[in-house]
């Protein structure tokens, strides 16, 4: 049930049979979070101060923040209820554009300069300006409309950095131009040049150079050319047209990433976004090319915004903390201060949709692993998105993204470093956790103690079940290499994986599986060649040896460790005093809310390899060869 600081309408079992949300509880939902913010406004309402870690930018940033993302969220209620809300909420945004462009007003946002935190917010400040001009920037005192230009006009010429934020820079100044201000067209092409070097095709783009896919993919990529293209009264030189068949590709295979209780696969950065994961599913319908049909749109949208809802976010203040559910620093990164998961206003794209609208008056229908147990391969991030219908849990193996240019210094980041990913886990992002590196990851481990890490990740392939991937092992401080090739295949809810290592003389492998996170700790067992760990609510990690280990086998514990519950745990596997040279290495994963006997699975699964193959017979006389 909703948390009860959260009051929502009843839900409809008619028109949202899987849900029962509907608009209504959308605009509840907005409601409460912009009421929410008022407490903590600065007096001229060009700020909002909230509790919480500050950002890396400073309190003045962190409060203009605090006005841009929930500017947005008042923008998209505004403009979807056709001016018809509290008039409240529309004075409180047009007398924080008068003081926050105010030099003298004591409140006044920070000057855009290269590279600046305010470009980020700026683009929020633009998006919502253009949505509800009639309602706030028509109705602006000339003066006050000269001087938000003036800070817009700090854009024109500047610097941003080299990612999705070339297209903060296309939206503001697009926004000038459409008020009649000087901006340059330079700018605006150039930034939507740029993101062609990273379309990678199907749908997919890269966040910048390198391998850097993730949920921004979805909520800038896709989000802000479209969002441009409403700009530009339909002058786009048939870019539009081109962002609307990539978004078309994009959105096929998306409903594989939420599972069956609403939850976002955990993976990548700024997760703290939460419903923004939802942004380019509106985004879909909105542009009118989503090949989504309406009752699955308002399905995935509503049972995300639920999934969060129902574990209390928003809280009992009614603000987004910095975390996944509650909140929890270690998921978060150091650019986000205590307003940047109101980053979240995207996931409300769909309150811009007419109430009449087929995504609002359709029947929902069922999300892909609501209908059976799903496969899906993504060459282009190199993932394997692998959903089971009996628990509703998906999985994301991961042999593609690794958040690093191509060349030059590798670092690793739990949230792209890890071989799985899943809906109803987190990786180990506390830094000593981090440090012991054992979940979702395959290490050497030095006589010290210190793993290896998994840093530029090489794919390999990436088709139907399987996919492959190498990555270089060292050790710090040393500069001697030792290649690792994994291969992943599904079979039913298991993952099969196999490795190829180099390894020195004397160091031990070592291979962990999920971590689980819950109030309480974990149950744990482990025997010869396998090891578990079980949640109160029957969420199971296993890891079972089929290949190439020794019979050692544990379960790592943590506190505080994990987005998902303060206990968390992961079991693993090792191999110690490797005798130097190759090895393989073969592991059966497995995460389920079923029963899972590891003792029953090692002795019914039979592994052999011969030379470069691996072959691995189930019970049911399916034979995989890897």
């Amino acid at each position: 049930m909703p948390a009860p600081h959260l009051t929502l309408p009843p839900t409809d079992r008619v028109l949202s049979p899987l849900t029962g949300w509907t608009r209504a509880h959308w605009e509840a939902l907005a409601d409460r979070q912009l009421d929410a913010l008022v407490p903590y406004a600065t007096p001229g309402f060009a700020q909002y101060r909230l509790p919480g870690r500050s950002s890396w930018s400073g309190v003045v940033s962190d409060g203009l923040e605090g006005y841009a993302r929930s500017f947005l969220l008042a923008a998209f209620r505004i403009a979807g209820a056709g001016g018809q809300v509290d008039p409240r909420l529309v004075e409180r945004y047009a007398q924080g554009l008068a003081a926050g462009t105010d030099r003298e007003s004591g409140e006044a946002w920070p000057e855009l300069t290269d590279c600046s935190q305010q470009m980020v917010e700026a683009a929020s400040i633009a998006i919502g300006l253009h949505e509800t001009r009639p309602w706030i920037w028509d109705k602006l005192d000339t003066r006050i409309q000269e001087r938000v230009v003036d800070w817009f006009s700090g854009f024109v010429g500047g610097k941003t950095w080299d990612n999705n934020w070339r297209l903060f820079q296309v939206v503001s100044e697009q926004f000038l131009a459409s008020v009649g201000a000087p901006y340059s067209q330079a700018d605006i092409d150039g930034g939507l040049d740029r993101i062609e070097d990273w379309y990678r095709g199907d749908g997919w783009y890269s966040d910048g150079d390198g391998r850097n896919f993730d949920y921004y993919i979805g909520w800038a990529m896709h989000v802000y050319p479209l969002l441009w293209a409403r700009m530009t009264g339909g002058d786009d030189g048939g870019r539009a047209k081109v962002y609307r068949e990539r978004l078309t590709r994009f959105l096929t295979t998306y409903p594989h990433f939420f599972g069956g209780d609403g939850a976002p696969v955990h993976q990548g950065r700024s997760l703290t976004y939460r419903f923004a994961t939802a942004a380019p599913v509106w985004m879909g319908a909105l542009a009118d090319c989503t090949p989504l049909a309406p009752g699955l749109t308002r399905r995935l949208a509503s049972g995300t915004a639920r999934h969060f809802v129902e574990r209390g976010v928003p809280d009992e203040r009614g603000l987004l903390p910095l975390g996944w559910y509650g909140t929890f620093l270690p998921a978060t990164q150091a650019y986000s201060g205590p307003a940047s998961p109101y980053w979240a206003s995207k996931g409300f794209l769909g309150l811009l949709l007419p109430a009449d609208h087929p995504v609002w008056t359709e029947r929902e229908v069922p999300l892909p692993i609501e209908e059976s147990d799903q496969y899906t391969a993504l060459p282009q991030p190199g993932w394997l998105l692998h959903g089971t219908r009996h628990d509703g849990i998906v999985r994301l193996i991961n042999h593609g993204s690794d958040h690093n240019l191509l060349e030059g210094p590798a670092q690793d980041d739990p949230h792209y470093a890890k071989f799985a990913y899943s809906t109803a886990t987190a990786p180990e992002t506390a830094p000593r956790a981090w440090e012991r590196a054992v979940d979702g990851h395959v290490a050497l481990v030095a006589p010290d103690g210190t793993p290896s890490r998994r840093l530029r990740i090489h794919p390999l392939s990436c088709e139907g079940r399987v996919a492959a991937s190498r990555h270089t092992a060292q050790f710090p401080g040393s500069d001697e290499e030792f290649p690792i090739a994994t291969t992943s295949a599904l079979h039913g809810p298991w993952e099969i994986r196999v490795h190829r290592v180099q390894a020195p003389v004397g160091a031990t492998v070592r291979e962990g599986g999920h971590a689980v996170a819950d109030e309480t700790q974990p149950h744990a067992e482990h025997g010869p060649g396998w090891a578990l760990t079980r949640t109160a609510t029957g969420l199971t990690s296993a890891v079972v040896a089929l290949h190439g280990w020794a019979e050692e086998a544990a379960v790592a514990r943590e506190v505080a460790a994990n987005a998902y519950g303060p206990h968390s745990a992961t079991p693993f596997l090792t191999s110690p005093t490797h005798p130097g040279g190759s090895s393989v290495h073969v592991t059966l994963i497995a995460l389920s809310r079923d029963t899972v006997d590891p003792r029953a699975l090692r002795e019914s699964i039979t592994c052999t390899v011969d030379g470069d193959s691996v072959h691995v017979r189930f019970p049911d006389g399916t034979v995989l060869v890897l």
